[in-house]
């Protein structure tokens, strides 16, 4: 990156800042009843929701929810997926990030998905709308999965609306003794989608599309979950994308994307992590096809920042992930900033009584 790209970016994250600053958004202005539009010229294109945000990390302590919620409030957030990380270390384990720790097992459980719905019912907040999601599911063991949501149902009732992330094949964890799931497991989850199909419950999976050595190795997996449960309300996370594929050309991407998204009408994708601005929107040449994409597709779009609430973390980190994530949400035309950056789309997806106010004229 040289130096005036530097300068730019840092200058566009400032302004960013300013603007959320001075610029109080409220739930009330999100009301069916509210009539003041969205002024993109003087508010932020920081979104307004965050879908795929980790409350809890892979191990060690996690920003208490009072202080996440103070975050959400200097940086606009007001709707949050309340995601734990399924894939957790051992609690003897002097790790906080499994990649630091090739060898150490990071398996999926339902401690942190426990600890998220307490932590809730303790502080109850108010000034941001945040969604409970069960993200203990193995889906390469997936025999216990259904029995394991009427748990759920016995110990929070009514209180988990999502399931994810959790992960079909996530090439990261490989070195953690995560398992991919197979074509055999993926026809065993039919319990499990029947239920959420049932209570209309979104999936978020993480499933890679690739590497940049084999680019659609995995493909067939993702390929396979959406063809045998075409009804569910199935959201890609990143895209398919990951740190391990970052040179597939942007057309190519794009066109596996689109013929997803034509095929199977209830598939929804999230551009969360800066991965996707790291390696494909801070490219002009590539932004302007993704650009051109996402105004087509609108409706079928979410936004988060995919940030692992670590305690060794601090506001700063998160609200650079915020400004890094939602920096392509200013070249987007305006019906596909109502749906994506203000909730749209996560309104609809989830029954929420809820509305994007319309951009000013």
């Amino acid at each position: 990156m040289n130096f005036t790209t530097t300068i730019a970016i840092a200058i566009t994250t400032l302004l960013a800042s300013a603007c959320a600053s001075t610029h109080q958004r409220s739930l009330s202005s999100f009301s069916p009843g509210d009539t003041q539009c969205y002024d993109r010229q003087t508010e932020p294109y920081t979104a307004v929701v965050d879908s795929h945000l980790h409350f809890r990390p892979f191990g060690g302590a996690a920003i208490p929810l009072s202080e996440l919620t103070e975050y959400f409030n200097k940086t606009g957030i007001l709707f949050a997926n309340m995601y734990g990380i399924g894939q957790i270390l051992p609690v003897d384990s002097s790790c906080t990030y499994y990649l630091d720790c090739p060898g150490t097992s990071a398996l999926p459980s339902i401690k942190n998905d426990f600890a998220n719905a307490a932590n809730y019912l303790e502080l109850k907040p108010k000034d941001v709308h945040l969604t409970l999601s069960m993200t203990f599911p193995d889906l390469a063991n997936p025999r216990d999965i259904a029995k394991m949501i009427l748990f759920y149902d016995k110990e929070y009732p009514k209180m988990f609306k999502w399931m994810g992330e959790v992960n079909l094949i996530k090439q990261a964890l490989l070195k953690n003794h995560h398992q991919p799931a197979t074509k055999e497991n993926i026809e065993q989850w039919a319990e499990f989608m029947a239920l959420l199909r049932a209570r209309n419950v979104p999936i978020n999976i993480h499933a890679d599309l690739g590497n940049d050595a084999e680019p659609k190795k995995y493909l067939p997996l993702m390929a396979y979950v959406l063809e045998r449960y075409p009804d569910n309300k199935i959201v890609w996370a990143h895209m398919g994308l990951s740190k391990e594929l970052s040179t597939m050309k942007a057309a190519e991407h794009i066109q596996i994307m689109r013929s997803f998204l034509d095929k199977y009408p209830n598939l929804t994708l999230d551009i969360s992590w800066r991965v996707l601005y790291d390696s494909y929107f801070s490219k002009p040449e590539a932004r302007e096809l993704y650009v051109a994409f996402l105004n087509q597709y609108s409706d079928r779009i979410l936004p988060g920042t995919d940030f692992v609430a670590a305690r060794n973390k601090q506001f700063e980190v998160y609200q650079e992930e915020l400004d890094v994530t939602s920096r392509i949400n200013q070249y987007l035309d305006d019906t596909a900033f109502r749906n994506i950056a203000l909730g749209g789309n996560y309104f609809r997806m989830l029954g929420l009584q809820y509305q994007a106010p319309p951009i000013c004229r």
